[in-house]
């Protein structure tokens, strides 16, 4: 399979990388999934899923788009109840966050650029 090419699954491929599948931490062996543009997460939260504690000084833009399910995003800014698929939220660098899966949840997260915090 050439290197600008792949077929995959989210789930599968970001399994060792807590649903990140896309981003500079995959392998160079992975040809087009390895990048330091942009980082793509797939994840399935069960309700009460959520991140204690709050991201702290990252420099990244991110956007995290609802599949299914109702999912909570609390901000420096503010905070965002995502409840019909394709509601989305999205910052700036320098914006701090946490989440919570107010039901079960899925979500698409992407965040550029793709860079060690």
């Amino acid at each position: 399979m050439a290197e600008n090419w792949h077929i995959g699954n989210a789930v599968d491929d970001g399994a060792d990388t807590r649903g990140w599948f896309v981003g500079h931490f995959t392998d160079p062996s992975k040809g087009v999934r390895s990048s330091t543009d942009v980082e793509v997460k797939w994840a399935n939260h069960p309700k009460g899923d959520k991140r204690p504690e709050w991201t702290s000084g990252d420099q990244r833009a991110t956007l995290v788009l609802l599949i299914s399910g109702r999912f909570r995003v609390d901000s420096t800014e503010g905070a965002a109840t995502l409840t019909k698929q394709g509601d989305y939220v999205m910052w700036g660098p320098g914006i701090d966050h946490s989440w919570e899966a107010l039901e079960a949840s899925t979500v698409l997260a992407v965040r550029w650029p793709s860079s060690p915090v």
